[in-house]
């Protein structure tokens, strides 16, 4: 117990040391000075995915540092909001912790909620009671599509409208799969309506990353995983052509093989 408390009291320091320099910076930085909430951002959003790569490659030295940057730029937000009065990082964390409580009526109420699907559910169930017209309503605009595609899922299962088993699912898959594919099997004189093309792929695609969270896979994460295999294994297929003193555009199609079955096997 006394070892908690010790962490604790050692976790408030550091996190006042913090806002003792974000007052600082902001007061004698030009750069620090001239930021608003919205030039920070597009920073925030690269901080993000920092962070992201850094999960991804599993290197925790780097994830300790890359929360510890976007800590800074969620301090700075509350920082410039004070200045002004909208608000400062104490509301910030009251808000915070007033909604934690209110979204956890198993653990701070009378609710029940022995399942993670339970708990989801609620959870959905509450932001309609904080105003939400629609379970859809906290789905960002901006969010990258796939990831956009994920949690629209997620909240079409919160309100119950879902498939019942990963079968259905799965021929969901191969119909729209079936419809993509004969957009690109039409007669030589008939031309490929683009629009409709896009569609279907992209319900496709919407299926696919639905089945993946049937199976609890994280499509984002495969995905990036797989973008990340591809590119080591194509700076090998460089470096192994530029010893034989060649550039892969001097190089025939079944020569990179060569070089890209080997790559296969480092990986």
């Amino acid at each position: 117990m006394m070892n908690t408390e010790v962490n604790r009291e050692n976790q408030l320091q550091a996190f006042n040391r913090l806002l003792d320099i974000m007052d600082e910076l902001r007061e004698k930085c030009p750069w620090d000075r001239k930021q608003t909430i919205a030039s920070l951002r597009h920073l925030t959003i690269e901080e993000t995915y920092e962070l992201s790569d850094a999960i991804l490659r599993n290197d925790l030295g780097e994830v300790k540092k890359e929360i510890g940057d976007l800590m800074l730029h969620l301090v700075f937000y509350a920082k410039i909001a004070a200045e002004t009065q909208t608000f400062d990082l104490a509301d910030v964390l009251n808000t915070l912790c007033d909604k934690l409580i209110f979204r956890h009526p198993h653990i701070y109420g009378t609710t029940e909620a022995n399942t993670e699907d339970e708990v989801k559910k609620n959870w959905e169930l509450l932001k309609i009671k904080e105003g939400n017209k629609s379970m859809l309503g906290g789905v960002p605009v901006s969010l990258p599509a796939l990831v956009k595609a994920m949690r629209i899922q997620e909240k079409a299962r919160g309100a119950g409208f879902d498939w019942e088993n990963k079968a259905q699912v799965w021929e969901k898959v191969e119909e729209e799969l079936k419809e993509f594919k004969a957009e690109y099997q039409l007669k030589e004189e008939q031309a490929i309506n683009p629009e409709k093309a896009t569609a279907e792929f992209g319900d496709l695609l919407f299926s696919l990353i639905n089945f993946a969270r049937f199976i609890d896979k994280n499509p984002e994460e495969a995905l990036e995983k797989t973008n990340l295999k591809v590119m080591k294994r194509f700076k090998y297929l460089e470096q192994e052509a530029g010893k034989t003193g060649k550039l892969l555009s001097q190089m025939t199609l079944a020569e990179m093989d060569v070089y890209w079955e080997q790559a296969k096997k480092e990986a």
